[in-house]
């Protein structure tokens, strides 16, 4: 499972003109799901978003969580993040999970955030959106369930 984790100071997702999901501070998160991922994959995720301490302190420091803020999270799944590029010209998408056990993990790692005692807005799965945003910073992460921390 890989996600991409954006800072932001407002963050909202819409389908034909509709918002769906919006959120003020706090941090934007497009989660791909890989063929393979299981509830530890979205666990991992959402405990380590919940707790990644990117957001300054009163000194400049990046020492706080979305938590220690009192920000919000809205959670796009996009299964583009699992696009191989390498070859040709086209990415595969064949590492991306089937929409049914996708929308099932999806819905876990949300379940997952709201469990820490945040606020968790969604977008719509599997539809064609429109996501806007301001990245404060710019602050970007690249996570992924499956490689192992090192250091």
């Amino acid at each position: 499972m890989k996600a991409v984790v954006q800072r932001v100071t407002d963050a909202s997702v819409s389908v034909e003109g509709k918002v769906y999901g919006g959120i003020a501070s706090g941090l934007l998160v497009y989660l791909g799901v890989a063929r393979g991922d299981t509830e530890n994959d979205a666990r991992y995720l959402a405990d380590k978003i919940a707790d990644l301490r990117i957001f300054e302190d009163d000194r400049g420091k990046m020492n706080l969580s979305v938590k220690d803020c009192g920000g919000s999270v809205l959670a796009v799944s996009q299964f583009t993040l699992l696009g191989d590029a390498r070859k040709g010209r086209r990415p595969y998408f064949g590492e991306a999970a089937e929409p049914a056990p996708a929308r099932m993990l999806y819905e876990y790692f949300m379940d997952t955030i709201r469990s820490h005692g945040l606020s968790c807005e969604a977008g719509v799965f599997q539809a064609h959106m429109k996501v806007s945003y301001t990245n404060d910073g710019p602050v970007t992460i690249l996570l992924d369930s499956r490689r192992e921390a090192t250091g």
